[in-house]
């Protein structure tokens, strides 16, 4: 009965014992050589040659007078205002991002009045150059000697003086600030339209308050599209803070311009300090934002992106065992 459910095997057709034998005696495998690209090796050749010459004009050039660039560049004239430029970048990068979210809301609100206000702000302050701002705040109790709050065409309720309060760090934040929030308003309604609408119904489906669906379900999923155009309006307020010179602040441009024009014969090495300075500044900037966009990819992708300090260990095996291969033909 059990041989006469036993499949029958086709007359001819090799048994897998058969098959294993066959493929042994056809040989080895044959060896899988990779495409060649010389094009693409032609175009580094080239790039490390550019590369090695834009290096070595820089390191010979005796005009760059790296001596003197050693010895301004921890100079307290110049950490001092590295100090005030960071000072001055926390505070209106805090200040603008607030303002940008609020602004951003208000965009996004039903109610008309908080359209329009919030649209012509963002009009208004992206229209005008950043460096107008901070020269109008700088004369401005010129225009407005005291400020008063109160009712409109009614009394005052408090009066104070203005040139007590706006001091040149005040006036730079404030300038920063402003500006900065009319773009952050822009990366962060751009960021919460990219939510897919679908999580916005689910939340409303759920019975979840407005502010609650913001904060824990609109918002983060928003930062994955908002920390990228964020973090490139933050590094070029590292940079627009260079400004703050023309309002008698002395950040890091202005102690370099004020050390330029008391040593005329530094002023090249005392540039390269200051965008010596800025790359380094820009470059943890840079570094914080690939470790808050990992963070904020949880959840989206289905694996993280590796480190830098990742991607080292595991290439570095392979660079081994190619070197082996190599030293061993």
């Amino acid at each position: 009965m059990t041989d006469s459910l036993a499949p029958a095997v086709p007359s001819g057709t090799a048994s897998p014992p058969d098959l294993t034998a066959r493929q042994a005696d056809a040989g080895p495998a044959q060896r899988v050589v990779p495409l060649r690209h010389p094009g693409r090796w032609i175009v580094s050749a080239v790039a490390l040659v550019v590369v090695a010459q834009i290096v070595h004009g820089l390191a010979t050039n005796p005009f760059y007078q790296w001596d003197r660039f050693r010895y301004w560049f921890a100079r307290p004239v110049i950490t001092d205002g590295l100090a005030v430029t960071l000072e001055v970048t926390a505070y209106s990068a805090v200040l603008g991002l607030v303002g940008g979210v609020v602004l951003a809301l208000a965009r996004l609100s039903r109610s008309p009045v908080l359209r329009a206000v919030s649209w012509v702000y963002v009009w208004l302050f992206r229209s005008v150059p950043l460096i107008v701002v901070l020269l109008f705040l700088y004369n401005f109790s010129a225009l407005y000697r005291t400020l008063s709050l109160g009712v409109p065409f009614g009394p005052a309720f408090f009066r104070f003086d203005e040139s007590r309060l706006a001091t040149d760090l005040v006036i730079a934040v404030v300038g920063l600030s402003l500006n900065e929030a009319a773009y952050a308003a822009e990366v962060v309604r751009a960021g919460i339209l990219s939510v897919d609408q679908g999580q916005h119904e689910a939340a409303a489906a759920l019975g979840l308050p407005r502010r609650y669906q913001f904060a824990r379900i609109v918002f983060p999923q928003a930062l994955r599209a908002i920390v990228p155009s964020y973090v490139n309006q933050l590094i070029g307020l590292v940079k627009a803070t260079s400004l703050v010179f023309y309002v008698s602040l002395l950040d890091l441009f202005g102690s370099v311009q004020s050390m330029g024009a008391t040593y005329p014969g530094d002023i090249v090495p005392l540039l390269l300090v200051a965008t010596a300075w800025y790359v380094v500044l820009t470059s943890v900037v840079s570094v914080v934002q690939f470790y808050v966009e990992r963070h904020y990819s949880r959840g989206a992708l289905r694996a993280l992106p590796p480190t830098p300090w990742q991607r080292l260990r595991a290439a570095l095996p392979a660079l081994i065992a190619r070197a082996r291969r190599e030293t061993a033909s």
